[in-house]
């Protein structure tokens, strides 16, 4: 993936996130437009019928579809299933997008009803009448925009629309040409599924420092970053770990409340706090903090998980009902990391099997696992339960 189209995808996201139709288009030439839904205002939708004349789908993520009761959940795949090592493109099928129609098309305000996550998941009697489902193939124009959403860190909901293959005099049209006429940003879909492990990989080392921290005076921090220039990954260094030997780890996603704030709806800032001192106590080793909030689908988007959980879901009922997977971070960026700082091999402070799994698939060796547990507070007891539960993690 070079730079252009690095920047083509980067400039898409900022786009969308402003409410912008933006242009994309398939490996076949053929081209269409999409905006996102939670950002979409009613003038957005009818640009986008007259800049393409297509009636106006919503795309969704599988999970959503599921919660609407538009899908079954036997095809629904992991996001851990992500295949870091295969052909560029292969990432994006890990996520399952599905196309929403009716006859004439959907307004605006019915999309927004159909993606909408205060929604009840059992409310299927206030689905639009005519409304239909289908399946979006990987490495579509539809599966692009959804992706494009997530990415943004918006609600994963977009909507499309396709412009005919040829204008009436039946000359092709040429997407490159179309979008410079219509003052669109271009991606190709293809580098929408490809942008995801591609920036990850161009993670680099750009400053370190020695911060002392209370109990473990010996620390540096090293921040990387992205090709992209988006969120910098943090190596917090403890003492003087020997490469040549398993490094003492713990991966921590970023939890601005329960890091920062001390939030008690979780035990993150429990972990964070009690990781760095077990690693100062055994001497030495290395805390990554990703930049992967709420379980890598950002605070906005945790917040409003939130207030679902306030109705009586769980964690993991809450993100599915906004459209995402139950967990959708990625540890190809703490793999990365650990190379760079010369670590092959981890003994790994954690109690989800899941982030075991997934660093052995990014070929960091693991060599053990370290228990790394903190009692309930009063507040999050059915949190932890949750993740012992449904999320298989050792407690």
């Amino acid at each position: 993936m070079d730079e252009a189209a690095v920047r083509a995808v980067d400039r898409a996201l900022a786009a969308l996130r402003r409410g912008e139709v933006v242009a994309i288009e398939t490996a076949d030439g053929t081209v269409g437009a999409a905006v996102s839904v939670e950002s979409v205002a009613l003038d957005a939708v009818e640009r986008l019928k007259a800049l393409t004349g297509g009636a106006p789908r919503l795309v969704v993520t599988r999970r959503r579809a599921v919660v609407l009761g538009l899908a079954s959940t036997d095809a629904a795949q992991p996001v851990s299933d992500i295949a870091y090592d295969q052909a560029p493109g292969a990432a994006t099928e890990a996520f399952g997008a599905m196309t929403l129609d009716r006859p004439g098309g959907l307004t605006a305000d019915q999309a927004h009803a159909l993606a909408d996550p205060e929604q009840h998941p059992q409310a299927q009697d206030a689905l639009p009448a005519g409304l239909t489902a289908s399946e979006a193939c990987p490495g579509s124009r539809e599966a692009a925009a959804v992706d494009l959403a997530r990415l943004a860190r918006l609600l994963p909901a977009a909507i499309t629309a396709d412009l005919p293959s040829s204008v009436p005099s039946g000359v092709p049209v040429k997407a490159a040409a179309w979008a410079a006429e219509h003052d669109l940003l271009l991606v190709r879909a293809s580098d929408v599924a490809d942008y995801r492990v591609h920036v990850v990989r161009t993670l680099r080392r750009v400053a370190d420092a020695r911060v002392p921290l209370v109990g473990s005076e010996n620390t540096r921090i090293y921040a990387f970053r992205p090709a992209d220039g988006g969120p910098e990954h943090l190596a917090i260094v403890i003492g003087d770990p020997d490469p040549a030997q398993p490094v003492l780890a713990r991966l921590h996603s970023e939890c601005f409340t329960g890091d920062l704030l001390g939030s008690l709806r979780c035990d993150c800032g429990d972990q964070l706090r009690g990781a760095i001192a077990e690693i100062a106590r055994q001497g030495s080793g290395v805390l990554l903090y990703l930049a992967q909030e709420g379980r890598g689908i950002g605070l906005v988007n945790k917040l409003r998980a939130y207030r679902i959980q306030d109705r009586g879901f769980d964690t993991v009922d809450a993100n599915e009902i906004l459209g995402f997977e139950a967990d959708e971070r990625v540890y190809l960026p703490a793999a990365e990391m650990l190379r760079q700082l010369g670590f092959e091999s981890v003994r790994l402070m954690t109690n989800n099997p899941e982030k075991l799994r997934q660093l052995a698939r990014c070929g960091i060796a693991v060599v053990e696992r370290v228990a790394h547990i903190f009692p309930a507070n009063g507040h999050n007891e059915a949190y932890l339960r949750t993740k012992a539960e449904r999320s298989g993690h050792m407690f």
